[in-house]
């Protein structure tokens, strides 16, 4: 699998667990696990857009 295509779909997958933790954390009431959802949603995004990057330059 190219570099590209795991890191979109690690991105995706770290994404989703981010929204889970973030909702999870809302309904609970807590608001570090909230917090780490955001962190971890930003760093999927942050993946993804990596992904692109690479897509473009071809590696």
């Amino acid at each position: 699998m190219k570099s590209s295509t795991r890191d979109n779909s690690e991105g995706t997958l770290h994404k989703v667990k981010g929204k889970v933790k973030e909702t999870v954390g809302k309904i609970v009431g807590n608001s570090d696990l909230k917090t780490e959802g955001k962190i971890e949603k930003i760093e999927g995004k942050i993946q993804k857009k990596r992904s692109r990057i690479k897509k473009v330059l071809g590696e």
